[in-house]
This record gives C-alpha cells, structure tokens and sequence, in this order.
C-alpha cells in the first residue's frame, strides 16, 4: 500500500516528484503516481538535459517547432519544449490543486540561474513564463538570492506563484518569509497566490561532514549527518512562530495561505546514510517533500512514517551550538553552498543548449534523410 495517502493526511506533508520529462507525461507515468498520492512536480534543467541526451522524446517536438520558425535560437527552444512539458503536467495535475483548493498540484519551472543576481531581469523572465504557460497551477523557481528577495516579493504581489529556491541557511529563509508576507500585503487577491521556500539538505550534510573529518574527534564524529536535519528543524521552528504571528494571521483573515517550507536535495549523498533519512526525519504539517524517482520508491518500500519535525528540537540546538564551538562556521558553509548552488545550476543550463543544439543537428537530419 502507497504510504503517500496517509503521509499527507496524517502528518499533513506532500510529496512532490523532482523529476519531469515526456515519456512521463505520455505514457501515463504521472497518472499513475498521482493515483499513489503524488500531490506535485518540480523540474530543472538538468532533469531536462538527461532526457535529451539520452532519448529521443522531444524529437517531433523539436522538429514541429523548428518547421514553424527555423531561426528559433536554442534559448527559446528549450523554453518552449519546456513549457510543453509542464502545461502537460500542470493539466494532469489539475484535479488535485482543485481538490486541494490550490494547496498542492503544482509544477515548477524555473527561470534561467543567469539572472539569479539581476532583480529586475528575474521578474521580466518570471512573468514571461507565467503567461506562457498559462496555468494558475504553475510555480515560478526563483533563486532565494539577494537579488532574488524582491523579485520574490514583486511576484507575490502580482499574484505569480513561486518557489523561492536554493535555501541553506535559516537566515535567508527567515528573509525569504519576510518577502512573502510583503508581497501578500500588496496583493488585493492573496487568496489566490501560493509559496514554497524551498530549503536544501543534503548538501549542507556533505560540505559539514568533510568539514568534520579534517577536525577528527569523536565529537566531531558524532556530529555526522545531523547538521542538515538540525538546520532544517530550526528553519521549521521559525515557519511554526511565523503562522502564529499577529503578521500573518492578519493576513490570513484576508484569505492568504502559508508559505510552506519545501525539503529539497532529499536525496542522501553519502552511501553509509539510509536511503530515506532526509524524508524519514522530515516530516511535518504543512510541509513539502519532493523527491527523486529513486529516493520515492525507497520510501515506498522502507519508509517510517512518524511526525519527526518537532521531535528532538533541544537536541538539534545543541547539535548546532557545538558545530560552533568547533570552529566550524555554518553560515560561510552555507554561503558558499548558495555560490556553488547557483553555478551549477548555470552550468547544467549551459550543458543542456549545447545538448539542444547537438540535437537539433541530428533531428533536422534525419528528417532530411527520411
């Protein structure tokens, strides 16, 4: 038995698929996880790299919009083919964002990780996407930069959903909250924009460990693969004082939801890790977890299924209190995570054009040999 149902309704988490392509989406995949309880998908570029690279899906699509505008660069074709697949994906998901009454069933797209320091640009390419898609069960992925903090707050007040992406530190997801709340305050029409602040894990465990090992001793051993839960449970414990404000319930009474806190990079690194301890140790109302293909099936098969976000706080305090004494600055991990986060994003994009371009060479010739 799926375990999905009773995760949501239960302990009042989603489960999100980080993964889309259009064998997915045209041979029922998607259906079928939804009927599982899959309440929601988020994509990126390299997703969409691998499933260029490695099939040949997109190629009548590519082709058909090639015939239509044979000088369409590989920007704006990679935009259309993406905003294909995720009209595709918001229509099949459209039931449970009416269900839900526009709490889940969304898609995520984001905007190119070049303009994650251009405010401005952001929220060109932001509404740009919106309206092309067309869809009120699309999110906008913008990166929870600097730059990015009122372009978050300019799309909220427009009433453009977004998923506030690459959070490690609780600081800046304390800042991206602020920029929602500012962004419902100037929106006539709360009641009909929703949020994600998405929060990555895995990775602060990674660069943290390694950090850990160069000191060696068994406090520090000791300290493995719990910083990344522990600065997601504070991240939690800002987002519980946050629905309770006087802030927020005043704009509750206007029809405004919260914006949840969304676990991302749920994937676990390191082999000597369980498969599932970033989903297991995760779980919490008004939350969202979106995972891999890969880590979804392990949770199907051995997951744990008990509330684990406001269990062990005073512990999670104490964890990262004595990541401090040991001289090991969280804050600077976390700064350069949101760095080395943004360029790889801008790689992938950049590996998936040159993909693109590879394969509109190989498409257009073997439609001129047929």
């Amino acid at each position: 038995m799926t375990k999905l149902p009773i995760l949501h309704s239960e302990y009042g988490q989603s489960i999100w698929l980080d993964y889309i392509d259009r064998n997915l989406l045209l041979r029922g995949g998607l259906e079928a996880l939804i009927e599982q309880g899959l309440r929601g998908v988020t994509s990126n570029p390299t997703i969409f790299l691998k499933a260029i690279k490695e099939s040949d899906d997109y190629d009548d699509a590519i082709r058909d919009l090639l015939q239509a505008d044979h000088e369409m660069d590989d920007v704006t074709l990679y935009q259309w083919l993406a905003i294909q697949d995720v009209q595709m994906a918001a229509d099949v998901l459209e039931p449970v964002y009416v269900s839900s009454d526009g709490t889940d069933g969304f898609v995520s797209l984001e905007v190119s990780p070049h303009l994650a320091f251009d405010t401005y640009a952001t929220v060109e390419a932001a509404r740009h996407l919106w309206h092309s898609v067309d869809r009120p069960n699309l999110m906008i992925k913008v990166p929870a930069t600097m730059a990015g903090l009122p372009a978050i707050e300019h799309l909220i007040a427009e009433g453009i959903n977004v998923n506030a992406t690459l959070l490690f530190s609780v600081e800046r997801y304390k800042a991206v909250a602020e920029a929602y709340m500012r962004g419902l305050s100037l929106n006539p029409h709360p009641e009909k924009v929703a949020s994600v602040a998405s929060f990555f894990v895995s990775r602060v465990d990674t660069k943290v460990d390694a950090a850990l090992d160069e000191i060696g001793t068994s406090e520090a051993e000791s300290l493995k693969g719990c910083i990344a839960i522990a600065n997601a449970k504070s991240a939690y414990q800002y987002f519980r004082e946050t629905i309770d404000s006087e802030q927020y319930k005043a704009q509750r009474r206007r029809g405004a939801r919260p914006q949840r806190p969304l676990w991302a990079s749920t994937s676990t690194k390191n082999p000597k890790y369980s498969h599932v301890l970033y989903v297991e140790q995760l779980i919490g109302a008004d939350t969202v977890n979106t995972v891999t293909p890969e880590t979804l099936d392990a949770f199907q098969a051995d997951g744990e299924l008990r509330g684990t976000l406001e269990r062990g706080i005073r512990t999670a305090k104490r964890q990262l209190d004595s990541l401090d004494v040991l001289g090991i600055d969280l804050d600077r991990i976390t700064q350069e995570l949101e760095q080395e986060g943004v360029r790889k994003f801008a790689d992938s994009y950049d590996q998936l054009l040159a993909a693109l371009k590879n394969k509109r060479l190989l498409v257009a010739k073997h439609y001129a040999d047929k």
